[in-house]
């Protein structure tokens, strides 16, 4: 399923509240974009505070804000799919199939409680918050997005640091010039 065609349905209680809106945006906020600009395209990625990157998307109506690269290997959530599971809205990492639940960063997971049962019943269980989430102010027709700065540590922090992208960087081919 492609981001212009989710049909995934909004669970009202796991649904963070919308942006908040005042007249300033709050203190140690990033400038993200115009929030018209952030519906049209759907989903921005973008490096805050010279040190990490960040997505945002727009799903619903409602905009949320997470590190970019998935907690599991680093796959370019930009480009999963936002899907329900057991009535909670995730994006749906491209690499690995890992699923993050878009509000609080919990990775979800199929639990298996007997193996040996016939036919198998699995549920929903969480891993616990893996993906940092940041907080989304709106100001005015302006998005701006407030980092998380828990002192926990985070699966998805491990992505944000000047090694990874250094190493990040080494590993991506190198353009051919064209002669």
């Amino acid at each position: 399923m492609s981001s212009e065609e989710e049909t995934s349905q909004n669970s009202s209680s796991s649904s963070p509240p919308p942006p908040s809106s005042s007249s300033s945006p709050p203190p140690a906020s990033h400038f993200i974009g115009k929030k018209e600009d952030i519906v049209k395209a759907g989903r921005v990625t973008k490096m805050v505070n010279g040190c990490r990157d960040i997505l945002v998307l727009h799903h619903q109506g409602q905009l949320h804000a997470m590190d970019t690269r998935c907690y599991h290997s680093g796959g370019a959530l930009q480009y999963g799919d936002i899907e329900e599971f057991n009535g909670r809205l995730c994006i749906v990492c491209p690499w690995h199939k890992y699923k993050i639940t878009l509000a609080e960063g919990e990775g979800l997971y199929q639990a298996v409680d007997d193996p040996t049962a016939k036919p198998l019943r699995t549920h929903w269980r969480s891993k616990g918050v893996k993906q940092r989430i940041h907080k989304l102010t709106e100001v005015n027709g302006n998005v701006y997005a407030t980092l998380n700065d828990s002192s926990e540590a985070i699966e998805s922090d491990v992505y944000q640091t000047e090694r990874y992208r250094t190493d990040l960087l080494k590993t991506q081919p190198k353009p051919v010039a064209k002669q």
